[in-house]
């Protein structure tokens, strides 16, 4: 699988990554930078002809002045520099924290509860929110594809588990707001899930995509089962 810039990346890596720049904040001034370059490479080559060849075409064409390209130039550069800066400022920086829990599921059953943060400083809003269920001893549920969280509830109801008692999953839609700096009071719940589905089930995969304040994608992968039966202990009420 390719990313949007052409590298090969794991779909199921849990690295958090960058899969789209905005194209008004990021392109635009890149392209206008660029442009800039090339007309200051335009009236140094211009500068340096003979008097006699400037009264000629394509020599005579004098696009803009070299004082005010100077500033252009000078403030783009800026302009870019700074925006890069600042991407990496209001960067978010997804995350997620598990525990065995009471109080979850019907009876209160304990339950392997999973949350979502953002440890940045500044909100993301989400853009999209996939599943992707890999059932144990099932043959080829790794290539399962990746689905809306109602249809992965389906797929589970089908498999004879029951929402409420077995498990629950909470689905997110585009615009839904990650607050930064993300602590116990940032968390918000992904999912809950009994001892008998974590017997069952080998993982269960969510994609989520957030766009952030300067218009950047980001995305990450995260095993909601992962490490569910090394933190086996006492639950949490």
């Amino acid at each position: 699988m390719s990313d949007a810039y052409g590298e090969n990346v794991d779909p199921l890596s849990e690295a958090q990554r960058r899969v789209r720049r905005s194209p008004l904040l990021f392109t635009a001034p890149l392209v206008l930078l660029g442009l800039l370059i090339a007309l200051l490479a335009w009236e140094t080559i211009r500068g340096n002809v003979t008097a006699g060849a400037r009264t000629e075409w394509p020599w005579r064409l004098q696009l803009i002045d070299a004082q005010v390209l100077g500033s252009l130039l000078a403030v783009s550069a800026g302009a870019v520099l700074a925006r890069a800066q600042y991407a990496r400022t209001v960067r978010p920086y997804l995350g997620w924290r598990a525990a065995w829990t009471e109080g979850l599921l019907a009876e209160r059953a304990a339950a392997w509860r999973v949350g979502i943060l953002n440890g940045g400083q500044h909100m993301a809003v989400i853009e999209s929110w996939e599943t992707k269920l890999v059932m144990k001893g099932v043959e080829g549920s790794d290539d399962a594809p990746w689905k809306s969280v109602s249809r992965t509830v389906a797929e589970l109801t089908e498999a004879g588990f029951t929402v409420g008692r077995d498990f629950r999953l909470i689905g997110f839609g585009a615009g839904f707001p990650l607050v930064g700096a993300g602590g116990d009071h940032g968390t918000v719940l992904v999912g809950a899930f009994s001892e008998l589905f974590v017997q069952r089930v080998q993982s269960l995969y969510v994609r989520v995509r957030v766009t952030d304040v300067v218009g950047d994608t980001h995305e990450r992968v995260m095993d909601c089962l992962k490490g569910a039966w090394n933190d086996r202990a006492a639950p949490v009420a």
